[in-house]
């Protein structure tokens, strides 16, 4: 069984109970990059 990017990146943010912003400070990047990547838009 194959797990997509976006569905890794979400289940491992909501195990820790990290928010997109959250998650997004941790990384340094955007929200709006958290929020593509679980969407499935941008893998980038």
């Amino acid at each position: 069984m194959e797990i997509k990017l976006a569905e890794s990146i979400r289940t491992f943010r909501k195990e820790r109970g990290l928010t997109q912003e959250q998650l997004a400070e941790v990384l340094g990047v955007t929200v709006g990059a958290v929020y593509k990547w679980e969407a499935g838009v941008s893998q980038s």
